[in-house]
């Protein structure tokens, strides 16, 4: 999927849900620049509309932007509403969260379940309801931003981890279903990125184990590999994945952990 022209057509318009900033805006840039029009969603209106138009005025496509909790019970519901009148051909499925990195019981409850909820059940709805639309369309694509923390449990991220690993193994199930259908699925498994939200998490950027990619090129080999699911994991986390499916699962847990706590800088 490397001409302009079949982006356009093959997903016409495109949901990116976690739109605003870092990997998500720059696949957003990039469908734009390949004539795609797009439904941006975060929660913070300010940055996203900004996002929004900084690409309707360098690209010349239609950008809508929904201002969302993800996290919300109603979510999927409000999502797929506002798109009711367009043709939505792609979901990229960007949003998601460790909200800071502590044990699990040393987490509120509330806090942890709206979590769980950004991160798999909304994914699964907003699947469910376009996945529909792209079989009955005879092509689309869905796109799962993964992570190498979905490799096994970990202190601190359990949630995290679980919620990952879950979206890998849907995305594994989906792509078989939809492959007759013309549906493209991947889920593309990152490492350490240079994104605010990692940041924000309270990630060393510099200096450790693992070596930060950088979100543009994430969103370039995202869309590079689309058709090359159902899971495609970044250079920089790849060598890692392998050598933790040598182990064994006592060995993985202990090894994720070790290497979480020497990523953690704040308690953010």
């Amino acid at each position: 999927m490397s001409d302009p022209q079949n982006f356009a057509e093959f997903m016409p318009w495109t949901v990116i849900a976690g739109g605003s900033e870092g990997v998500g805006a720059c696949l957003a840039q990039r469908l734009a620049a390949k004539g795609v029009n797009l439904m941006l969603v975060a929660r913070k209106a300010g940055p996203l509309e900004e996002t929004a138009q900084s690409i309707r005025d360098t690209y010349g496509v239609e950008v809508r932007t929904l201002s969302l909790d993800l996290g919300q019970q109603t979510a999927a519901d409000d999502l797929i509403a506002a798109c009711a009148d367009i043709e939505v051909g792609g979901l990229i499925y960007n949003a998601g969260a460790a909200h800071g990195l502590k044990p699990f019981l040393d987490q509120p409850l509330d806090g942890f379940l709206s979590l769980m909820r950004l991160n798999v059940e909304t994914q699964v709805r907003l699947a469910h309801h376009f996945g529909k639309t792209m079989r009955e369309r005879g092509k689309g694509a869905i796109l799962f931003l993964g992570s190498g923390a979905g490799a096994g449990g970990a202190a601190n991220i359990a949630g995290y981890a679980a919620a990952k690993a879950y979206a890998q193994t849907f995305a594994e199930g989906l792509w078989y279903e939809l492959r007759p259908f013309g549906v493209k699925v991947l889920c593309l498994v990152l490492g350490l990125t240079r994104t605010p939200a990692m940041a924000r998490a309270g990630f060393s950027m510099d200096g450790g184990e693992f070596q930060a990619d950088e979100p543009d090129f994430v969103a370039q080999t995202g869309l590079a590999r689309l058709g090359d699911g159902p899971v495609y994991a970044m250079d920089s986390i790849r060598p890692n994945i392998e050598r933790l499916s040598r182990l064994s699962r006592r060995e993985v847990v202990e090894s994720l952990s070790l290497s979480t706590q020497g990523l953690v800088t704040t308690s953010a």
